[in-house]
């Protein structure tokens, strides 16, 4: 589905009260990676290269600890993004995300790949343009980057910490556009705080959507999420494949 096509199938508007309350599965969506950790170790497995995760609006790294240690033990070397809790794009945050990219790069001597929640995600699809000669891949769980962005029961809070308007950001306007390598979507139509048509990027030769059945505030944690990370970062630079579906996979993945 292109992002058209699901802007134009659901209004973006913020999603419905009954959603918003099945947000307090995300716990049990942790207890479940957990359960399901030796199975998960099953997903393909990676080849060392760094991975900076970004957390979501109001969250640090210790949000994303789960998610890190499973790519770790999955033989990637994941990183925090060492900023403090993300209270968005504040005067300096972009320059120096890219000046942690361009460091880990050197360090490893190989391409850095991007995984983002929420607004991380956001952020992991913009640094993707802007270090493109850095960056592997950029991955989005649950993010909001087209369509109507104040479609979400973050705008308030959003608005609060970062003084700014949604949408105001000069970088607003170019959020839609993916970025000039493999760019994966995670989303969920059930997700209680980002009105899921806004995650749906338009796919193509190097763009894809995943869906996933999690919460917003579980899906870093959610073990279908967990291993199609996997899946995608383990893909050989230069020999990028859409996700595979079929099989089991298609009682998992819609």
């Amino acid at each position: 589905m292109t992002a058209a096509a699901a802007t134009a199938r659901t209004p973006n508007r913020a999603p419905h009260i009954g959603l918003v309350a099945l947000e307090a599965r995300a716990p049990w969506e942790h207890a479940a990676a957990l359960a399901a950790w030796p199975l998960l170790g099953h997903a393909p497995r990676g080849d060392g290269h760094p991975v900076l995760v970004l957390p979501g609006l109001g969250a640090g790294d210790a949000t994303t600890v789960l998610l890190r240690r499973y790519l770790a033990r999955q033989g990637f070397a994941p990183q925090p993004w060492m900023l403090g809790l993300n209270f968005g794009p504040r005067d300096g945050l972009l320059q120096a995300l890219r000046e942690r990219i361009a460091a880990l790069h050197r360090e490893h001597d190989r391409t850095v790949s991007l995984v983002g929640w929420s607004l991380g995600g956001v952020y992991a699809r913009e640094l993707a343009k802007l270090e493109r000669a850095h960056v592997r891949c950029a991955v989005s769980l649950g993010s909001g980057f087209t369509g109507d962005l104040r479609a979400t029961h973050a705008r308030g809070f959003y608005e609060f910490v970062s003084g700014e308007r949604i949408g105001d950001h000069a970088l607003s306007g170019q959020l839609g556009v993916n970025p000039p390598l493999p760019t994966t979507s995670i989303y969920s139509r059930t997700d209680g705080v980002v009105a899921w048509p806004c995650s749906v990027l338009d796919e193509g030769p190097l763009a894809e959507n995943i869906e996933v059945q999690s919460s917003h505030t579980g899906m870093g944690a959610h073990p279908a999420v967990l291993y199609a990370l996997a899946d995608r970062l383990a893909q050989p630079e230069g020999g990028w494949q859409p996700f595979d579906k079929s099989g089991w996979r298609r009682l998992v993945y819609a």
